[in-house]
Parts: structure tokens; sequence; C-alpha cells
């Protein structure tokens, strides 16, 4: 058995792109060696900076020998169907085989192919991995005409030893690989996968991605530690340093105390996203005047050069946010709303001006349904919370919106609940991010998110496959994390009808644009038809927050058809009132009740009745929905069954409209002796037409009393 090594090396790989070019080329290459029939032992691949590749181990020297048999045509028939045959297999009739077969006499061809070298199979694979590598992108230089996402300068292609012939833009494959930029910077001739690790870590590179993280993280740790702070943990940063460095060394460096008075969070973004430093606290969580860069190299002076280099530009970068920081103050935040009137949202939905306004007309009609909000602290959140766009500092760090709008209300004295409001207003940012508590941070929060996602409906803007340009799936994933996570019992459906009413006639024109784009055949654009039609658009964004109430819920360890059973059936009851709250919890006692052996029995039992109906009702050219006839029962197990339907139907109804789902459960539950008892003893296809019909009324009764609780129909397995 042999060895394939593959290695790629070219100037500096975005780190961004470096796990999914080493990821691809595994795929691409183990999927080939498959098609091909070559079984291999195992495959490892490896990724810095400036190369990535893999070794495949355990591979045969040659494809195996194949002997495959054609059927060909009968003896009988015509000399052209043979001709053919004779054609298509490359072979003479002397070389063909007659066998007697239940059908007759037919012809049989044997064919044998030699299997080809690995080699070739590898050269032509290694050619059109990189003929058709997927970078996000890429660059041609010199005279090449081939793209890749750097200059290519080194291709090491070796199965067994022996180098296999590739080129590509003008490099040729070989055995000859290059070390660290700096440090060992010479040609290195390599024989195999293991000499090539002696050989290149020997010449100051590590190409395992996780053990330069540890050797980041554990240097990190240790001159945090020994400067008397503990590291921010940071896994993006620590991902992305990983990328840039062949070999990692961390350093410390000072932060002037001047900065100091900066908002922490500015000099963690500035530090982070500008310079790639890693940041310390101290024991309270406060920001520490200093910072760790991760060096490509060991400097002879143990880093000071590098450690000053990097201080001074930090020095520079910090003047800029410090510039901001003072600026910004100069003025309040609520003299910056004006200028959000010069700021698009989206060219038909307005500017960022409109939607606050639009925000604020929403905020009565949420605050209904929140406890504890108060009202004039809402409103003032909702028309700031945007007011931090205008600012420098904004500008220059996006990402601090929000965060430099509480700094900046405090500043201006704002009360404190309209300052976080302002700060957690865009959270939560995903299933795992914090979810504001909050009552007036909740309203502001719900308000923004449910504005967006109501306008990029009425305009037909909605995510398609995985496209979400406007993060409208985090949007309703946000609204179903602030309702259930602050048990707000909200009637969804309402607020979103209030939010689509707020737009009124300055969305119509908008509105009628996607109208027509999405039905073309109804080009009427009177005001009925569009109130119509934004109607149906709501429900579309209805049914597009229970997906991610489903997704949610599912990481939770709640099954979505349980959600589809209770999320389905309320719509049917009354859209108005679906609320998430009390969706989840009747999905909670459905899912106790569906996990008893009473509750699995029940399940089978509807199903069965369910088809029973279905079937007998498709003959019957005719339903079965009429009270059954006590008059026509002829044996207990009937009355038995109709006396326990009835209490049920009538109990699990009051108590569903009470807020009592576990209630509820338990008088379905109750259902489940005189259902086995009627199936055991009672024969519901039986002569008599008029039993047979009234039998029938008895398990559509049995559909509608368990369909009143849940639609068990949905339910899976």
């Amino acid at each position: 058995m042999s060895e394939f090594f593959l290695e790629l090396f070219s100037e500096e790989i975005p780190a961004r792109m470096q796990a999914d070019a080493a990821a691809h080329t595994r795929d691409f290459i183990t999927d080939a060696l498959k098609k091909a029939e070559l079984k291999f032992d195992e495959t490892v691949s490896f990724v810095s900076s400036r190369r990535f590749g893999l070794c495949v181990k355990g591979l045969p020297a040659a494809q195996a020998d194949l002997v495959e048999e054609k059927k060909g045509p009968a003896v009988s028939a015509p000399e052209q169907a043979l001709t053919g045959f004779l054609k298509s297999v490359g072979l003479k009739k002397d070389e063909l085989e007659v066998r007697d077969t239940p059908k007759g006499a037919f012809y049989f061809a044997k064919l044998s192919r030699k299997g080809r070298p690995t080699v070739e199979v590898l050269r032509e694979t290694v050619a059109a991995l990189l003929a058709s590598f997927p970078w996000a992108k890429s660059m041609r230089w010199g005279e090449h005409r081939e793209h890749w996402v750097r200059p290519l300068h080194a291709i090491v292609c070796l199965f067994d030893g022996a180098v296999v012939p590739v080129e590509f833009a003008g490099v040729k494959s070989g055995d000859v690989t290059y070390g660290h930029r700096f440090l060992a910077p010479g040609a290195i001739r390599v024989k195999d996968f293991a000499d090539y690790q002696r050989k290149i870590r020997d010449a100051f590179v590590m190409i395992d991605p996780d053990e330069r993280k540890k050797i980041i993280s554990d240097n990190a740790h240790a001159l945090a530690k020994e400067a008397g702070y503990k590291l921010l943990e940071d896994g993006g940063l620590l991902n992305e340093v990983a990328g840039l460095a062949e070999y990692p060394v961390p350093l410390t460096g000072k932060i002037d105390d001047e900065f100091m008075s900066v908002p922490q969070e500015v000099l963690i973004t500035s530090m982070r996203a500008n310079q790639k430093y890693f940041c310390m606290t101290d024991e309270n969580g406060k920001m520490a005047p200093r910072f760790i860069v991760v060096a490509n190299m060991k400097a002879a002076d143990g880093g000071k050069e590098i450690v000053a280099g990097n201080e001074r530009v930090l020095r520079a970068r910090l003047s800029d946010a410090r510039f901001f920081w003072d600026e910004d103050r100069k003025t309040t935040l609520a003299s910056k709303v004006e200028k959000l009137k010069s700021r698009v949202f989206h060219a038909k939905l307005g500017s960022v001006a409109d939607k606050v306004e639009r925000m604020r007309a929403l905020l009565p009609e949420i605050l209904k349904y929140i406890p504890g909000a108060d009202a004039a602290d809402a409103d003032r959140a909702a028309l700031l919370c945007k007011a931090d766009l205008s600012t420098g500092m904004v500008g220059e760090f996006p990402e601090l919106q929000g965060v430099m709008g509480r700094y900046y209300a405090r500043f201006d004295g704002e009360n404190e609940a309209v300052a976080e409001a302002i700060a957690e207003h865009y959270s939560p940012l995903g299933p795992n991010d914090v979810c504001p508590s909050a009552p007036v941070s909740v309203a502001v929060a719900l308000a923004d998110k449910i504005d967006t996602l109501v306008g990029f409906w009425l305009i037909d803007r909605k995510p398609t496959g995985s496209k979400d340009p406007f993060a409208l799936r985090r949007a309703a994933l946000g609204v179903v994390r602030l309702i259930l996570e602050n048990k707000i019992n909200m009637p969804l459906f309402q607020i979103l009808n209030a939010a689509r009413a707020v737009y009124g006639d300055s969305a119509q024109v908008a509105i009628a644009e996607a109208m027509t784009e999405s039905e073309k055949k109804n080009e009427n654009t009177e005001p009925t038809v569009l109130v119509n039609w934004s109607v149906r658009q709501m429900v579309s964004l209805l049914n597009f927050i229970a997906d991610r109430l489903k997704v949610l819920m599912k990481d939770r360890g709640v099954r979505h058809d349980y959600i589809s059973a209770v999320y389905g059936l309320a719509q049917e009851d009354n859209l108005d009132q679906i609320d998430l709250c009390r969706v989840i919890a009747r999905v909670r006692a459905l899912t106790r009740l569906l996990s008893t052996d009473d509750g699995e029995n029940l399940l089978t039992a509807f199903r069965r009745a369910a088809n029973i109906v279905r079937i007998e009702e498709s003959k019957d050219k005719c339903s079965h929905t009429d009270t059954p006839d006590k008059n026509l029962f002829a044996v207990e197990q009937e009355q038995a069954l109709f006396d326990a339907l009835d209490q049920v139907m009538l109990n699990s109804s009051k108590k569903i409209a009470s807020d009592d789902f576990e209630g509820a459960m338990e008088d379905l539950a109750k259902l489940r002796v005189p259902v086995d008892a009627f199936f055991d003893k009672v024969q519901v296809n039986c002569d008599d037409a008029q039993r047979r019909a009234n039998r029938l009324r008895l398990l559509s009764m049995i559909v509608r009393a368990m369909g009143g609780v849940a639609d068990f129909s949905v339910i899976e397995g």
C-alpha cells in the first residue's frame, strides 16, 4: 500500500478561507478516489497561512481488474441487432457466448477491464481540483490565465515517493516546498508526508491549526496571568489569528493610560477588528491597560521591537477612537435624530427616521401586553434608539451601534431604562445571545423587529433558500425568543396587522409593486385589493415565525411536528388569538401525553379511526360527521365510547379556553379504555347499513374530540 501527499504553497491565504480550502481539497480528492474504486485507510489534512493539502494513506498501486458481463440480443434477433451489440462491446461474434434462458437463447459478452494505475487517477484528480477550485475571491498574476486565491509558488505532489506530474499557472509539481517566510525561507526537498512533517517543523512551520490555537491560547493565558490579569476569551479571534501565523509567538504590549477613559467596548472593538489583539481584564471584568499581539516569528530581542511597533500603531488607532468619543459628546443624542431623515433604511420603506416613527406608532399596541413597561420611557427609547447611527464612532465601528447609544444617552442624563433599551433593542442576535428582560427594552426590541419583518413582507422581500440579505430569519427568531423568554401573552397576528396598519398610505406604491411582482395576474391597485393582499402576506409572515419557533424549540428538545399539531390548530380556531406562550404550553402538555402508554395508544387509535373514516367516506361519497344515534347502539361499548367522547369534548374545550392544557390532555387520556374496548368488541363495517353508518359517526367523533386538542394527523412516527 502506498501514500499520496499533496501540498499547495502560495502567498498568504485569508484566514476565513483556510478551513474551507482544506475541507474542499480533502472532499474532492477522497470523492474522486471512491468513484474510481480506490480504497484507502485514512486521510490527514492540514492548513496554514501559506499552504494547505492532505495525505492519503493505504492506497493500492492500481485499480483492481474488472470483469463485466453484458447481455446481448436473442439468437433469433435480426442481424442488425447483433451487429449493433458487437459494435458497442468491441468484440467479434465468435467471442460471444450463447446461453439458454427462460426467454430463449441469448448472446452474452464478457468484458475485461484492466485497472488503471493509481498515479493516473491522481494526476487527473489534482488537475481537476486546481482548475475548478471554488475560491470565494481569487486573482490572476503575471501572464497566467489561471485563477488562485493568491499567487501559487509550489506544488508538492507525491505518490509512493515519486512526483505525480501536474502543472497549474506555470507551476510544475515536484518534491520541493518552503519553510517560514523569515526564519527558514530556503527550499526543502521532501520524500513523503512523514519526512515533510519533520522538515517543515524544523523550518518553523506548524501545519496543524489546532496546535497553533493551543499554543496561542496557552501562552496568552500565561502572559495575562503573569501581568496580574485575565485573558478576555475570544474564540473567533483565536481562530483568525491562528490562521495568520505559521509560527505563533504571543507577546504583551501596553495601552497608554490616556486612552483608558474611552469606553472599553470601543477599545476592544478597535484592537480586535483592526489589529487582531487580545485584551485583558481585571478580576472585576474591567478592561486592563494591556494587550496581547501574536507575532509570526521568534525575534532575537524577545519581541521588544515587535511590541514597540504595535504599540505605536495602536496609539494612532486609539487616538482616532478618542477623537470620535469626544466629538460625539459635544452634541446630545437627541440632536442627532434629525440626521436619520437622510439615512435610507430601504428604498421602498423609507428612511431610518421613518422606521423610528413606525416603531413609536406600534409601541402602544405592544405595551398592552408588557406589564411594567413605562410608555414614556419606551417612546423616548424608540425615538433615540437609532440616533447613534449618526455618530462618528458608529460610522467608524458599525458593530458598536446600540452600545454607543447607551453611553451617549447616559452622558446626556437620559433615564437608565431608556439607555438600556437603546443598547438592547437589537438583541437577541441569535439562539444563544442574551435576550433582553427589562420591560422597556423588550417592548422596543419587539417594535424594531416586527416593523422590519412586516415591512419586508409587504414589499415581498422574503428570504429565499439560503439567501437572507436583510437578516429576517434572525429578526423572527428574536421575536420568538423575546416573547417566550419573557412569558408575554400576546396575540401575535393582531400585532402584525397593527404594524401593517402603521404603514398606511406611505407604502401603498411599494406594496402595489410587490403585489404585481408576485401576482402578475392581478394588477388592480385599488385600496381594498392592496389590503387583502397585505393581510395574506401577514399570514405568510405568521407561518415564517412559526418556522423559526420550530427551529428554536428543536434545539431545546421539542419536536417540530408537535408544534405543527398545536400551531396549525390555533390558526384554524382563531387566527387573531395565536399566542406563542400558549402554543408552547400546549405543546409541552401534548409531549407529556404522548410520552405515556395511554398517549401512544390514543395516537394509534386516532390514526386507525381517521383512516377508516377517510376510506369509507370515499366509498360512500358522503361524510359521517353527524351526531351518532343512540338508538342504533347494539353493544355497550358503543354507548360507553359515546358518553366518554361527549364528556371529553365538553370538558377539554373549557379547559383549553382557561389555559388548563394539562387537564385537557388528562381528559384525552381517559379515552384510551373505551376506545380500546370499542375496537376490540365492535365491527364497524357490519352488514347492517344503518349501524355501519352510525359506527362511522362514532369514529368521526373520536377524530373530532382529539382534533379539538391538537391536530394529531400531522404527528410523525
